[in-house]
C-alpha cells in the first residue's frame, strides 16, 4: 500500500472524513468542528493519509517551541497494518526534527500494543504514565517520547 498512499496537508475537504474516522476509531472523537479548528490554528501540524485520493487515517501535532505533541493518529480498521500509521508518525517527526526539535511526546492507552510496537520501533521511549486518563474504557495513559539529537551544540561559539 505505501507506493500508492500520500500523505499531504489537513484541508477543509478532509474534515468530514476524518470525523467519519475518528468516529471509527475513538470512544471520544473529535467533532469536525474541532478538526476544522486546528486549518487556522499556527501551531498546529496535521497531515492526511490518501489512498487513491481518499483519506484512510490522519496524524496531527502541535510543533510550539522546538516541542511536539501528537493529538492523534487515527487509520481506517480497514487499513491497519498497511504502514499508514507509521508514515503518519514519520512525517510528524520528520517535521519536528526539520524544525530543530527537540523532542516529540504523545499518550497512548496502555492496552494498545500494536500502537505501543509502531512507537517504540520509531524510537519513543516511555517518560510516564497518566492514571485513568482514558474513557469509555477507563484505563491509564503511557506516556512516550521521542527525543532528537541536537543539530549542533549548545555552547557552540559561547565564551566558556
Amino acid at each position: 500500500m505505501s507506493i500508492l498512499l500520500k500523505i499531504v496537508p489537513m484541508a477543509e475537504i478532509h474534515i468530514a472524513a476524518l470525523a467519519e474516522i475518528e468516529r471509527l476509531c475513538f470512544s471520544a472523537p473529535w467533532t469536525e468542528e474541532g478538526l476544522r479548528a486546528e486549518l487556522v490554528c499556527s501551531t498546529a501540524v496535521f497531515q492526511v493519509a490518501l489512498l487513491e485520493g481518499i483519506p484512510v487515517g490522519y496524524g496531527g501535532m502541535h510543533f510550539v517551541c522546538g516541542e511536539g505533541y501528537i493529538d492523534n493518529i487515527a487509520v481506517l480498521p480497514s487499513a491497519r497494518r498497511q504502514g499508514v500509521g507509521r508514515r503518519l508518525v514519520q512525517t510528524l517527526l520528520s517535521y519536528a526534527e526539520s524544525q530543530n526539535g527537540a523532542f516529540v511526546t504523545l499518550e497512548v492507552r496502555e492496552s494498545n500494543l500494536p500502537a505501543l510496537t509502531l512507537y517504540r520501533s520509531l524510537g519513543f521511549l516511555p517518560v510516564g504514565r497518566r492514571p485513568h486518563f482514558y474513557t469509555h474504557p477507563e484505563e491509564a495513559a503511557l506516556l512516550l517520547t521521542r527525543r532528537f539529537l541536537p543539530k549542533r551544540p549548545y555552547f557552540e561559539g559561547r565564551n566558556r
